[in-house]
């Protein structure tokens, strides 16, 4: 489905003058009596109009689809907010139709059955007011809205009918009429149109099957071109127009190593566009880039630069043929972070970046990667498993393959299926074609699978004779290590690195771990020390260790905190002090919770906890003496709170700006933000 490159004449746009305003028969039941076909939607003939003042827009579309099965019925989402006139079809017959707002879906019995392989065309006629503050398709989460200083409409809104959200990709031919002193800024070629007095009319064709159901409509005067390294990226920024010159460095840079690692993109200058709060702090279409005031911020957020341009290859260029396979979009996007990183800041950086991708992918165990479509589009369990995961199953392919052979895979896949989807199969396949062996058991333990290792080593030592060939070909003495590694992972098999700290130089051996207990024996020069034999000493393993569950009870904690599930939150940063009672990172995180209920005794009392722990990392001590100061300006001992700011400053400690915040109240008292009813 959506698998076949598509590059096609498309329809003109039909008038939407010409569709008469009719009431929608109510299908409800005669939907539920017949069979829902699946269909592949080939391309959108889109006629809009968007008023910027009275925040509306008025849309004729015109789908055309083929029949996967036999089609008696077909179902599409659409914006609740969006009021539908009518649904017909090629011979303008009214089609029944019902709306259900709890999966804002339009579901169509059609007239007359359209056989598998046919083709077939709808035309929906609707309407209504895009404020922002509608219900969203994705819960919390901006993705349209219409303001007179900028409108944006992006796919995740439904503001178009959709098919298989994310999956089915589709060609568009997009016409839009603003009024005069507005543009429009959308996916491929633009092109005028005849317009009515006062009226601007722009037209944007899109031939590839890709994902071009995204807009913005700006300020005639809107726009300003960077150009870095050769790529002009055109910034629609409103109140952060003074960014525009350091993102456009950054897009610039970006792009670059992007075309290097994963060859040519649809086109190498973007547009970016400045939202606004609630929406997504980044979202990518084909040229487009939306980015929220909070994913801007005061300085250049280098990894959603890089997250929203690999987006232009692993999204729009070749994306998952269903949503169990969102792993490799979403795993793509953060790993390409990763690698940007490491280009930009090194090997050690990304050691950083790595490492709490892992913390991530950890913190969801169920389900396996190959079931993500179970969870919430958006969830922090859903960015967990298919970006944190993803990334994470991406680096660890990267140390079975090879550097080489898994850069090659990277820039292989995007060439071989350009405008094209893709299933895990079809990944696994290019891998193993690229590697030259088997990854079954690779992408059987990390795809289909769940759970990640915690590893116990038992060895002992031997010093023997032949543990090395000279350059004459005779034995030379040495050292034998042989031990078992054991885990609780039946079908667990993976290569780990056997780090062996020794009398002379460090030694690293490769050793094959496979099932529950595996039985190794290696040689080295040096004598080992006898705490000096560890496994996987870079943590390049998704694992489990006394450290890491620490870090992820943590981490799951902050997420839910996210959705202000407090409850929940206290008992994961509970069971990260059942791991390590004297964790501060734990205490500080308790103490932030109850800071939110406004529980101001409990709150002091973590975060001197978290002052008298293990000050790991060490930042939370500056905090701790922070958020101590505001809770006695709250409870009006100003000499208290005082002494807290003072004592943040002697820290030294500047993360997250500690010192500037430290000494702000010191001039002035921290005042309580009270909930606005």
């Amino acid at each position: 489905m959506g698998s076949v490159h598509r590059t096609r004449a498309l329809p003109g746009v039909a008038n939407s003058g010409l569709i008469a305003v009719a009431t929608l028969a109510l299908g409800a039941a005669a939907f539920g009596q017949t069979r829902q076909g699946r269909i592949d939607v080939q391309d959108y003939a889109m006629d809009l109009r968007i008023d910027p003042m009275a925040q509306t827009l008025a849309a004729t579309v015109k789908v055309r689809f083929t029949a996967i099965d036999d089609v008696t019925a077909v179902s599409f989402e659409l914006n609740n907010a969006l009021n539908l006139e009518k649904v017909a079809d090629d011979q303008d017959h009214q089609i029944q139709a019902s709306r259900l707002q709890q999966d804002s879906s339009v579901r169509l019995t059609l007239p007359q059955p359209i056989a598998r392989g046919q083709q077939g065309a709808l035309t929906f006629v609707y309407g209504g007011r895009l404020t922002g503050d509608e219900d969203s398709p994705v819960s919390g989460v901006r993705f349209a809205a219409i303001h007179p200083d900028v409108a944006y409409l992006m796919y995740p809104a439904r503001w178009f009918p959709v098919n298989e959200y994310t999956v089915d990709r589709f060609a568009a031919d997009i016409k839009v009429t603003v009024p005069m002193g507005y543009k429009v800024v959308a996916s491929g070629t633009e092109s005028n149109e005849a317009a009515p007095d006062g009226m601007v009319a722009m037209r944007w064709r899109f031939p590839d099957a890709s994902f071009p159901g995204s807009l913005a409509v700006v300020k005639s005067d809107s726009g300003n071109t960077i150009t870095s390294g050769g790529v002009a990226t055109t910034f629609h920024f409103r109140d952060s127009a003074n960014m525009a010159g350091a993102y456009g460095d950054e897009f610039g840079r970006a792009m670059t190593f992007f075309t290097d690692t994963y060859g040519v993109p649809y086109t190498p200058n973007l547009a970016v566009i400045e939202t606004e709060a609630g929406a997504p702090n980044g979202y990518a279409a084909p040229g487009l880039v939306f980015l929220s005031p909070k994913g801007i911020g005061g300085s250049v957020n280098m990894k959603l630069v890089a997250n929203e341009v690999s987006r232009q290859w692993w999204e729009d260029k070749v994306s998952p043929a269903s949503r169990n396979h969102l792993w490799i979009e979403n795993g793509m996007a953060r790993y390409s972070e990763i690698l940007y990183v490491e280009h930009v800041n090194g090997s050690g950086a990304m050691e950083t970046e790595v490492h709490d991708t892992y913390v991530t992918a950890l913190t969801v165990d169920q389900p396996p990667l190959i079931q993500t479509a179970r969870l919430e589009d958006y969830s922090p369990e859903f960015w967990a498993l298919t970006a944190g995961k993803g990334a994470a199953v991406l680096n660890m392919l990267r140390g079975v393959m090879g550097d080489q052979d898994f850069m090659k895979l990277l820039i292989t896949v995007p060439q071989r299926f350009a405008w094209k989807s893709i299933t895990t199969d079809d990944f696994h396949k290019t891998a193993e074609e690229i590697y030259g062996s088997s990854l079954n058991y690779f992408f059987q333990q990390w795809i289909e699978s769940s759970g990640a290792p915690e590893f116990s080593m038992k060895w002992t030592m031997l010093r023997v004779r032949d543990a090395h060939v000279g350059a004459g070909g005779e034995a030379q003495p040495g050292f034998r290590i042989m031990g078992t590694v054991n885990q609780d992972l039946d079908l667990f098999r993976m290569p780990v690195t056997l780090h062996i700290e020794t009398d002379g130089n460090p030694e690293d051996k490769q050793i094959e771990v496979v099932g529950t207990s595996s039985e190794f024996s290696v040689d080295t020069f040096g004598k080992p020390r006898p705490d000096g034999v560890t496994l996987d000493p870079k943590g390049k393993l998704l694992k489990f260790d006394k450290a890491m569950r620490v870090e992820v009870a943590i981490r799951k904690g902050e997420q839910h905190v996210e959705v202000g599930e407090y409850q929940q939150a206290l008992a994961e940063y509970q069971k990260a002090l059942d791991v390590v009672k004297n964790s501060s990172l734990a205490q500080y995180r308790i103490g932030e919770v109850y800071f939110l209920e406004s529980n101001w005794t409990a709150a002091a009392s973590a975060f001197h906890e978290a002052l008298t722990g293990d000050l790991t990392p060490k930042w939370t001590e500056v905090w701790s003496d922070i958020h101590l100061g505001w809770i006695y300006d709250i409870s009006d001992q100003r000499e208290r709170a005082l002494n807290e700011y003072r004592q943040a400053l002697r820290t030294k400690d500047d993360s997250y700006s500690a010192q500037a915040e430290a000494q702000k109240y010191i001039d002035h008292p921290y005042q309580r933000q009270r909930a606005q009813n």
